[in-house]
């Protein structure tokens, strides 16, 4: 076969494929939604919260169901997730759910940098009703839905996930590299060469709290999350940033850890010292060199 005639024969395939995988989705918008029930699930702040709460104003929900931070294979899916994000917000919200503790969600969502909102299905049977779970055995995919005006909540379609799927654009970009892709293996840390991750939580302490508040939400335009009478959580552009009453303006950054004593030492030894220490794992940490900043370890167990 010729350059040329492979070259015809690979842009058939890709109209063909094309083809198939519009009526795919036709037939999937065709299917009757299914009504469900009104689920209970934990934030990352163990809060309830229901899946109607979910939508917030919007009519439509997207729902990753996610196996855990032991999968390093669901990290880089939501790793993927995490770039296209705002995108989805213009049309749905997006969550993603995991059978992890509340806690280790937080530590690990932060760890990864990750914006969108995650919930723990730990406590319910959201995941084995929607076929995303079999005994102790749960699957990685999506589930999408729906809210009539009168607040009912109807499951629209699902998929499930796995290597070369829609859903993960890195297994097509390694498709068109000469050596095969069949023994990749992607990596749950983003920094390969530190210990050391920088999520994306900011501390910034103000001497003036009110008027800060009132400063980055008229003027910088920051979202605001939640608003306490000391602290206000903002968020911007996938980074949040914690305003809290201060005697003295500060800002800390944070870092993620999976040892924090052993990295602790490390940074005891090259001249830091702690300026507050919140419990064993979580300290404030500066170095010799005008960088403060948030040192914690990564919860790892349910």
């Amino acid at each position: 076969m010729t350059t040329f005639e492979g070259t015809k024969e690979i842009q058939a395939l890709e109209l063909e494929i094309m083809e198939k995988k519009r009526q795919l989705a036709q037939l999937r918008k065709e299917q009757a939604p299914q009504k469900v029930e009104n689920y209970l699930f934990l934030t990352t702040d163990q809060q309830t919260v229901t899946l109607e709460e979910l939508f917030k104003d919007k009519d439509e929900l997207i729902i990753i169901h996610n196996m855990g931070r032991n999968c390093r294979y669901c990290s880089m899916w939501g790793d993927g997730f995490n770039g296209v994000y705002h995108h989805l917000l213009s049309r749905c919200e997006f969550v993603l759910s995991s059978p992890d503790d509340p806690a280790v969600q937080e530590d690990f969502a932060a760890s990864k940098g990750w914006a969108f909102p995650l919930v723990s299905s730990k406590e319910n049977t959201f995941s084995q009703d929607l076929g995303f779970k079999n005994g102790k055995t749960s699957m990685p995919g999506v589930s999408t839905f729906k809210k009539n005006e009168e607040g009912m909540i109807y499951h629209c379609s699902s998929a499930y996930f796995g290597p070369g799927d829609e859903y993960c654009v890195i297994y097509s970009l390694l498709d068109l590299l000469h050596a095969p892709s069949e023994d990749f293996v992607p990596q749950l840390k983003h920094n390969l060469r530190s210990s050391f991750q920088l999520t994306h939580n900011v501390a910034v302490g103000v001497k003036h709290y009110h008027e800060a508040i009132q400063f980055y939400t008229n003027i910088i335009g920051m979202k605001v999350e939640e608003q306490g009478q000391k602290e206000t959580k903002f968020s911007m552009n996938g980074r949040n940033f914690f305003i809290e009453d201060s005697d003295h303006n500060t800002v800390h950054f944070e870092f993620a850890v999976d040892d924090f004593d052993r990295s602790k030492q490390k940074l005891l030894d090259s001249g830091c010292r702690v300026d507050h220490v919140y419990h064993s794992k979580s300290e404030m940490i500066s170095d010799p060199f005008g960088l403060s900043f948030h040192l914690y370890e990564v919860r790892k167990n349910n």
